[in-house]
């Protein structure tokens, strides 16, 4: 079979900029988790995490040619007064990838909140191989959205994995600047971790929809990639305004 046609030259490059525009609330996980490493360790955690993920999409999408199915077939269904659902593995991967993220922003934002916080992080580092496994966890959740979309783009295997090589390297490069980056601009590192919260509401409200889930009989539906996108672009016009107030209100005093 040729593969350097020009049918599958275009889809290769469209899947390469689904691979990256998909990848960016990843990508903050990846700059905001690794922080947690030792500052000489950091570089290298982030490198291996994204590494190890790629490897392992590619066997996730190596599996999922071939048992599709099993991910989408329900194993239990749950009838109860407050929720309901029809789950299969592929809503309780995308449910708990959801609840795992609201919970690491919603410790950290407490962790930042707390009195006896300096501007050195005073907790001990983390576990560079806890970190290194977190990472390539939660990119295999944030996974399954663009390896599903890329099936339904082509059939070809090795244009997939292509793709998703090419958007492995494009993390590895992007990461360290979006770290030094954040570090440079600690005020960003508050709204990056309200829009990596806001990521996991949608992975819930996803995780719900796939299970048929509803809640007090009212059904649940899964934020759309436009909604998400336009509540990110408000909370950055709401930072970039607040942060030009503050200095205005310094100057004058």
């Amino acid at each position: 079979m040729d593969l350097l046609t020009l049918e599958n030259l275009i889809t290769l490059a469209m899947l390469t900029l689904l691979q990256a525009v998909l990848g960016l609330d990843n990508l903050l996980y990846i700059a905001l988790e690794s922080k947690r490493a030792e500052e000489q360790q950091q570089a290298r955690v982030r490198k291996i995490g994204i590494t190890g993920a790629v490897v392992l999409r590619i066997v996730l999408l190596f599996i999922l040619i071939r048992v599709i199915s099993y991910f989408q077939d329900p194993l239990f269904l749950f009838d109860g007064y407050i929720f309901s659902g029809d789950f299969n593995l592929h809503s309780i991967i995308v449910l708990l990838g959801g609840v795992f993220i609201i919970y690491t922003a919603t410790s950290e934002i407490i962790h930042m909140l707390s009195f006896d916080n300096t501007v050195n992080d005073a907790r001990e580092p983390k576990s560079t191989n806890a970190i290194i496994f977190s990472i390539i966890l939660m990119n295999l959740v944030f996974s399954f959205d663009s390896i599903l979309a890329a099936m339904a783009l082509t059939d070809v295997f090795t244009i997939m994995a292509v793709a998703i090589v090419i958007g492995g390297l494009l993390m590895i490069y992007l990461a360290d600047k979006v770290t030094v980056f954040l570090k440079k601009n600690r005020m960003f590192e508050v709204l990056g971790l309200f829009i990596l919260f806001i990521v996991g509401i949608m992975l819930l409200s996803e995780g719900g929809h796939l299970a048929n889930m509803h809640l007090f009989e009212y059904e649940i539906t899964p934020m759309s990639k436009a909604t998400f996108y336009f509540v990110i672009g408000v909370l950055v016009v709401i930072d970039i305004v607040q942060s030009r107030y503050q200095k205005k209100l310094l100057i004058k005093k």
